[in-house]
Order: structure tokens, then sequence, then C-alpha cells
């Protein structure tokens, strides 16, 4: 994998990732919003990272990518897509570094994958899922061509919260 735009490279993860995938998950967002991707150590990221890699041969994923800044080589994020409990659904997820938020990363690198893997896994949609709070993540999908199907209760990290359920077609 080796997506390129025009600020952002979306690639497969390496072990020497490790520091910065830690770092990155240390912010408060991530604490917030995805708190089952916080790391307590460098260790326990690089335990994660190996099992992403083993992933990435696999049909149904999870399949994750770190985005890196063209201008540097910095992490400063992942993109995602995982497989729904609905047959054949997918999910998109996607994560900036706190440091790095709204300069549209997000959105760059969304607009980016998104086409990229629904060919490569012969998918027509996918959905992005995000709690309703969390409003940058509601206007990147927005911004991505994704279309809002609901909004209100519904299970988010394993607990009951108030999300927003979007859909992007082909």
């Amino acid at each position: 994998m080796n997506i390129k735009s025009s600020r952002l490279t979306i690639k497969t993860f390496s072990l020497d990732m490790a520091q910065s995938v830690y770092e990155n998950s240390q912010d408060d967002d991530t604490r917030r919003f995805v708190p089952d991707e916080v790391y307590d150590s460098v260790e326990e990221a690089r335990a994660a990272i190996e099992f992403l890699m083993s992933r990435y041969d696999s049909a149904d994923g999870p399949f994750v990518y770190p985005i890196i800044t063209n201008d540097g080589g910095k992490n400063i994020g992942y993109v995602q897509l995982c497989k729904l409990e609905e047959e054949g659904a997918w999910e998109i997820g996607y994560h900036i570094a706190k440091e790095f938020t709204g300069k549209g990363y997000a959105t760059e690198a969304v607009r980016a994958f998104l086409p990229a893997m629904a060919k490569k896994l012969n998918i027509k949609e996918v959905y992005g899922i995000c709690l309703a709070e969390n409003t940058a993540s509601v206007r990147v999908l927005e911004k991505c061509g994704f279309v809002q199907v609901y909004q209100g209760s519904g299970n988010y990290q394993g607990k009951e919260a108030e999300i927003v359920r979007s859909v992007w077609k082909i």
C-alpha cells in the first residue's frame, strides 16, 4: 500500500513506527473518541502494529495504515477500514494526532484512501460512525461525500452513546 496525495502518504506499518504510534495515542482526543487505541507503552504499540501488519493479507482486516506527511515524513495518525457485524459492511476510521488537527489532513487522507480500498476490496459502500459530539469527524465525513443516515442512540466502543451514522457509496 502506498497512496499519495498532495501532502500525505498512506502506507503499510513498520515496527519502527512504534514510538510515534505510542505518542499519537496519548492525546486527549484519542482518549475521548478512540480509547481502545491508547497504548500504555511503546512495547504495547509495537504489539498492536505487529497484529495490524499480520492482517494486511487477510480478507477481513482490519486494514489500518499510518498517515505520513510528505514534508518531513512524520506519522500523524491513521486511516482504516474494519468489517462491521452486518454481512459485507465496512466502516472507515481515522484519527489525526491533536497537534496536526484542523489542517484538513483527515479529509485528505479519507479522500485518497476510500477509492483505493473500495477497489482493492471490491466494495461499493462504506459506513462512517462517530460520536455526535465529535463535530470535526462528522464534518470530515460530510466533506468526503458521506451522507448521514442516522443520528441517535447507538453502540459506540461498547457503550451506548449519541452517534452519527453515515454512508459513502461509489
